[in-house]
């Protein structure tokens, strides 16, 4: 038997008319998930796309992505609604964005001293995003939400830190790990100094602060996720920190570049002493940014009289083809309505879905969450209770459509075509739930239910 993981992946098919008219197979897929299991830890370098999250048989290993769709293996086609864990907001191997980092690339990488890029970059990130007054650049989200909470706590001199727990995650440090289940590994002691609250419960915040006097160096928290924030309640939690001299730290990795180019921050009107931002930034190229006020951003610097404090010092932070393709980023959105078609596409996916739930008789059980630019959905047993085993056999069910819908997040490439072929199909997705519920998912689903990520033991 060949190694499936040379194969080519087939010609996309051309000319359907339907997601279901589309047959498939996971082969390969199914033969590499030993392979990729005995090298990678937990076959997958992200939880996110770990087997668990996936159908026990219909978990794809891809191989491309061209807009709005990704290629497995078996030569299966999708429309990508997962959207590279949300970091690719104009669609896959998008062609500015390419041809800027294999322009850069081709001039060099990684140099020992800072590069005019670095410089270009943050004056435009900074201008574009309005989000404070000096940058640092990195890799991942964590990097920079823990470099957020090691400047707050320099600056302010305290220790415990306040995270907002409606918000799944904010760092794979332990400061926040320690939070979770996932604690194996933590000292006990890192874990007690982060304290929680809940969003859109400003009494929350109120009792942390009140119940730790002087001693909170920050709280941290996406400016808003699957519910919108309650009139007059950020603006509340600024007032509370500038009372207590704690720093309001805004996670906008998933909402910059999405909810508008300026992030969520904007929508709403509050800015916070520090903000960090990554995936849409770079499409998919691998950067993150922290940004603040001067006042806290410099004691990461030289130019001060404080104790010094070692902020962010990574070798790959400002590889230049990540900041030229942030770049090149920025001037599609500077140029063409960006964050509008995210939304428009998301009202369109949006009414459809919901008018399927409707007419299937499912508004108890299936839900669809958030802004119309970054849906997700929940799923329900007929008892009305989370279930996993309903969220299974509705990947289940949508994979075998050619859709890969983790949650449903709209890219610049996608059409209205596509929108209403995904509406169509999941209709008769729906269908299939109403049955599982009226006469038990064991008859549907094909193997085992989805685990929670945030669990102790496997």
């Amino acid at each position: 038997m060949p190694d499936p993981s040379t194969l080519a992946p087939a010609a996309p098919l051309a000319g359907a008319t339907s997601f279901s008219q589309q047959p498939r197979s996971f082969t390969r897929s199914r033969l590499l998930r030993s392979r990729f299991n005995r090298v990678i830890p937990g076959g997958a370098h992200t939880y996110a796309k770990g087997d668990d999250q996936f159908p026990e048989f219909m978990a794809p290993y891809l191989v491309r992505g061209q807009g709005a769709h990704v290629w497995d293996v078996d030569g299966n086609q999708f429309v990508e609604f997962g959207a590279g864990l949300r970091s690719v907001t104009l669609g896959h191997a998008y062609e500015p964005v390419v041809q800027a980092a294999q322009r850069q690339m081709e001039l060099g990488t990684n140099f020992g001293r800072p590069a005019l890029l670095e410089l270009e970059a943050a004056e435009e990130f900074l201008a574009f995003t309005q989000a404070g007054d000096m940058v640092k650049f990195a890799k991942n989200g964590s990097d920079v939400t823990s470099a957020a909470i090691k400047l707050a706590r320099a600056y302010t001199g305290r220790s415990l830190v306040a995270v907002c727990q409606d918000h799944p995650f904010f760092s794979v440090d332990d400061w926040f790990m320690g939070t979770t289940p996932l604690q194996a590994g933590i000292p006990e002691a890192i874990s007690h100094l982060s304290l929680k609250f809940r969003y859109n419960d400003l009494a929350s915040l109120e009792t942390l602060l009140a119940a730790h006097p002087g001693q909170v160096a920050c709280v941290i928290m996406e400016v808003e996720k699957d519910q919108a924030p309650l009139p007059g309640y950020l603006a509340g939690v600024q007032a509370l920190c500038r009372r207590e001299g704690v720093v309001l730290i805004f996670d906008e990795i998933i909402t910059g570049f999405r909810w508008h180019n300026q992030g969520a921050q904007y929508c709403h009107g509050i800015r916070p002493d520090l903000s960090t931002f990554g995936k849409a930034l770079g499409n998919g190229f691998s950067l993150a940014a922290l940004a603040g006020r001067r006042e806290l951003m410099e004691r990461g610097g030289l130019e001060h009289a404080h104790e010094r404090v070692f902020l962010l010092s990574t070798t790959y932070g400002a590889e230049t083809h990540a900041l030229a393709a942030a770049r090149a980023v920025m001037q599609v959105y500077r140029q063409e309505p960006v964050v509008e078609r995210l939304y428009e596409l998301g009202e369109r996916l949006a009414l459809g879905f919901n008018q399927s739930i409707a007419s299937h008789g499912l508004a108890p059980y299936v839900q669809l969450m958030g802004r119309p630019c970054c849906l997700s959905y929940a799923t329900r047993d007929a008892a009305g209770q989370p279930s996993q085993a309903m969220r299974a056999l509705f990947l289940q069910e949508t994979t075998r459509r050619g859709m890969l819908c983790p949650s449903f997040i709209t890219n610049y490439s996608m059409t209205d075509e596509i929108i209403d072929q995904t509406v169509d199909s999941l209709h008769e997705v729906l269908g299939i739930y109403r049955r599982a519920l009226d006469e038990g998912v064991e008859n549907y689903l094909e193997g085992r239910p989805l685990k929670v990520v945030y669990r102790r033991y496997n």
